[in-house]
């Protein structure tokens, strides 16, 4: 990449309904970017092979932004584990390579903080990848977000693609998925106090001990770097970069206890109960934080304290109620 993208370049964004790739469509929409391509899983289903690549060939694309993906929370990755690695590794070959055969020279890849050894030294450096062994609950899918990295890299290294890779912390916000087993930690506790809160219970069993430290990126934050990085000039993102080291964290650089969101987040859905741990469940890592100094050096910053967004978050929750997920 020479530059930012002009804004009447065709940028194509796969996972355009999902919580991630809908915040980089918002946000590329918002910067005045007039041709931005998605296509719903009807009209093309990422794992087929044949369909990415006569579609990439089709539209000729100036750039694309990888955000589509399987995820879920610690009960989805434990029970479904063939299901993650395989339908994430099939859409992440198509994508790349399909890119690639297509001659798009400019490419995003989002990965995720579990890439990461789950007893990596905190805060996590990009340079820790591959250092240790990975969280199990949820090692299927590191393993092939990691293979995306490797696809992006080798790519780079073998035809002198411009492939980058972003790895976000845990992301929230609007159009994240609630569904009460399959969901991440944020949405999963917003929909358990909401709905305590509307019968009026007086408690709400929690998963875990509340003493894992997480760290909590706002999906708008997480759009807004993602584009910050695809825009880039070259050379300063190779400064910042190796050729075998082409991914950058992004996060906040500030981390809280399970137990601190579960109490903030009742806070913010106005249930007043008595939260009770079921020390039983997993609590996966110990601790995930991110180390987002190189992303600092390049300019960007979050901006959505955690609590804004939580409540930013809730607001979209209820008034999307008859349409999330069940």
């Amino acid at each position: 990449m020479n530059g930012e993208l002009d804004r009447d370049a065709p940028v194509f964004v796969a996972g355009h309904r999902g919580m991630a790739g809908s915040a980089i469509v918002r946000r590329l929409a918002a910067l005045g970017y007039r041709r931005i391509l998605t296509a719903p899983r009807s009209e093309l289903d990422l794992a087929d092979q044949a369909a990415v690549r006569r579609y990439l060939q089709h539209q000729q694309p100036a750039a694309v932004v990888l955000a589509a993906a399987r995820v879920g929370g610690i009960h989805a990755n434990n029970s479904y584990p063939a299901d993650f690695i395989a339908e994430n590794l099939q859409i992440e070959l198509n994508v790349i390579e399909g890119a690639h055969r297509a001659g798009v020279q400019r490419l995003l890849f989002l990965g995720s903080s579990c890439i990461y050894p789950r007893l990596a030294p905190q805060p996590m450096r990009e340079d820790a990848l591959l250092t240790g062994l990975l969280e199990p609950t949820n090692e299927p899918y590191a393993v092939a977000k990691i293979a995306g990295i490797k696809l992006c890299e080798s790519f780079n290294r073998q035809h002198g693609r411009d492939y980058r890779s972003v790895m976000p912390t845990n992301l929230y916000g609007p159009g994240d998925n609630f569904h009460p087993d399959n969901s991440h930690v944020i949405p999963a506790l917003m929909r358990r106090f909401h709905e305590a809160a509307q019968r009026g219970d007086a408690e709400v069993v929690v998963w875990g001990s509340g003493t894992p430290m997480r760290e909590f990126l706002h999906v708008d934050d997480m759009a807004a770097a993602s584009v910050h990085v695809m825009n880039l000039p070259r050379d300063a993102w190779q400064a910042h970069t190796k050729p075998m080291l082409s991914h950058l964290n992004v996060g906040t650089g500030v981390d809280c206890s399970i137990r601190e969101l579960a109490e903030t987040v009742a806070r913010v859905t106005g249930f007043r109960g008595r939260l009770v741990w079921d020390a039983s469940k997993p609590d996966g890592a110990p601790r995930k934080l991110m180390d987002v100094s190189r992303l600092a050096a390049l300019g960007w910053k979050a901006a959505i304290p955690l609590e804004e967004g939580l409540r930013g978050t809730y607001a979209w929750f209820r008034a999307n109620a008859a349409q999330v997920r069940r």
